[in-house]
């Protein structure tokens, strides 16, 4: 077993005034696991730069709102909502809240920063 306290990871700073703390990922840990889990916050009004990944992604909302938006479709998101994008797709997100953003990505096969492009 192993627990990891989330918020005592460093967080990575995105250039959109994220944060992104890497959970669990199979290198960082030396996991038998495929995918990664990833913890973010965004801040309100703000939106993450579209880009694609060659995985798949899972979004899981934990506390405020906003719309994501996955190829030409968007949906607005709250607490407990999962959004599933498609490997290869161009996707965002906004906070339309004002307070953070809070959400979990899952990635499958785990991220790798080869594996991503941005706009």
């Amino acid at each position: 077993m192993l627990v990891v306290d989330t918020y005592a990871i460093p967080a990575a700073c995105g250039a959109e005034e994220s944060t992104i703390r890497q959970i669990f990922h199979p290198h960082t840990y030396k996991l038998e696991t495929r995918y990664s889990i990833a913890h973010c916050t965004l801040g309100p009004g703000k939106s993450t730069k579209p880009h694609m990944l060659k995985s798949s992604e899972v979004y899981y909302i934990i506390k405020g709102s906003g719309t994501i938006y996955v190829d030409k479709e968007s949906a607005d998101v709250g607490p407990g909502k999962s959004v599933y994008v498609p490997p290869n797709s161009r996707q965002s997100i906004k906070n339309t809240s004002d307070v953070q953003l809070e959400f979990l990505c899952i990635v499958d096969p785990a991220w790798r920063k080869e594996d991503e492009r941005f706009d």
